[in-house]
């Protein structure tokens, strides 16, 4: 199995998984870079996983379902191009022998789920988040709260740490940026900025991250710890009696606000 990040517009990653012959692909929202893969690799593809209703994660959706039959599956409280399985918590959705299990994660949007498949012999957990998680930071609240939000990277950061999070867009480096103004003194943000910075800088993607780094360098699921704590009540003058989910609402407050 080949985990491939497919670029699609301005920094979106459409993530495909080769199985011999067939493919997976993930949050198409351009279905140019599938149908290239898919020639350039003699591929057939096999099914459609969609995270979240946005237009940047579904406007291939009809046209690749249309040309190859591909099955479509995404999130039950959402509008996706029909037709479509509709998943929610609990559910999987199941595709070139792979079962991929469902993940309820609203606050980027009001239905956003998260697609994860489990360890494999020693293949690691692969996640698919859509815009939830992304590497050193989090997605905007369009449809959701911030406790709808932070109950959600709360279940993510609960899977495996050697779990490989693809998320839709490659923005690690200005995530990074915020998450030093956070935390200055953070020792394990200085040796990731850096191998990122190398890598974008051969024009590599800095995805996938590994959920153990992102407990590490992500502020949005240390937002309970002391030293981020301090940071964002110092920041945004909240009391100490500030319950998690105010300290997290500020948090995505001042990474609206930073620039």
């Amino acid at each position: 199995m080949t985990l491939v990040p497919l670029p699609a517009f301005a920094d979106n990653y459409i993530w495909m998984l080769q199985h011999g012959p067939h493919a997976i692909v993930v949050d198409p929202g351009d279905a140019k870079p599938v149908f290239e893969a898919l020639e350039r690799g003699q591929l057939q593809l096999a099914a459609i996983l969609v995270t979240h209703h946005h237009a940047d994660h579904t406007g291939g959706v009809a046209a690749l379902h249309a040309a190859t039959g591909a099955r479509v599956f995404g999130p039950a409280r959402e509008r996706i191009p029909e037709p479509f399985t509709p998943l929610a918590q609990g559910d999987h959705a199941e595709a070139l022998g792979l079962r991929f299990e469902v993940i309820d994660i609203p606050g980027h949007t009001a239905g956003h789920i998260a697609f994860f498949l489990p360890a494999e012999g020693a293949t690691a957990p692969l996640l698919f988040c859509g815009d939830t998680l992304f590497s050193a930071g989090c997605g905007k609240l369009f449809e959701g709260t911030p406790a709808q939000m932070l109950a959600s990277l709360d279940a993510l950061a609960a899977l495996p740490g050697d779990t490989r999070v693809c998320c839709g867009h490659e923005y690690t480096l200005s995530n990074l940026r915020f998450a030093r103004a956070v935390e200055p003194g953070n020792p394990d943000l200085t040796p990731y900025t850096a191998q990122c910075e190398a890598q974008r800088a051969l024009g590599q993607p800095t995805l996938p991250s590994k959920l153990a780094t992102e407990r590490r360098i992500n502020p949005f699921l240390r937002s309970r710890e002391a030293s981020v704590l301090r940071a964002v009540r110092a920041h945004a003058e909240l009391s100490a009696s500030a319950t998690d989910t105010q300290v997290f609402a500020a948090l995505r407050q001042w990474k609206n606000d930073f620039r």
